[in-house]
């Protein structure tokens, strides 16, 4: 199974950059060993609309467009379910198992979602009732993907 994150915005140069290519590479190795086959990144700029209707309206278009064919769609969402970390590992070792093609994770820009994103997806998590800047959900999301396959591999990374 491939995962997807498709994101609004992109990461500049920088410890942001950084990191996030450190949890996408570490997932790269024990991924493969565990039946994933990577992580791909598609970064989409955030739309200059002056209406939050409209950037939404126009992020969710190229958001779906970005959406590869037979996905499970994930959106991380304010309004999500906080997942334990376990769980998210289970939900990836099932969706592989089950053979699905890809896992997508959606992420919007500063206004959000559309409802219907929100509507096509799968599973909807959060990363706590906080705000958070969408690079940083990227990078919480990239973690977590990373953190999962070493559960999933009985790797010792993971401590609760």
């Amino acid at each position: 199974m491939r995962l997807v994150v498709v994101a609004i915005g992109r990461l500049k140069q920088g410890p942001e950059r950084e990191l996030a290519d450190r949890y996408r590479e570490r997932f790269n190795e024990i991924g493969r060993k565990l039946g994933f086959h990577g992580v791909e990144i598609h970064e989409i700029a955030e739309s200059r609309a002056r209406e939050a209707v409209t950037r939404i309206a126009e992020e969710a278009a190229a958001i779906s467009a970005a959406i590869p064919p037979k996905s499970t769609v994930v959106a991380l969402d304010a309004h999500g379910k906080n997942i334990e970390s376990d769980s998210f590992a289970r939900h990836l070792a099932s969706w592989r198992d089950d053979q699905v093609a890809n896992t997508t994770f959606i992420i919007g820009g500063a206004d959000g979602l559309s409802p219907e994103l929100r509507r096509m997806a799968k599973l909807t998590m959060a990363f706590g009732s906080a705000t958070w800047p969408h690079q940083m959900v990227r990078l919480m999301l990239l973690e977590q993907v990373y953190r999962a396959a070493t559960i999933l591999a009985g790797h010792p990374y993971h401590r609760a």
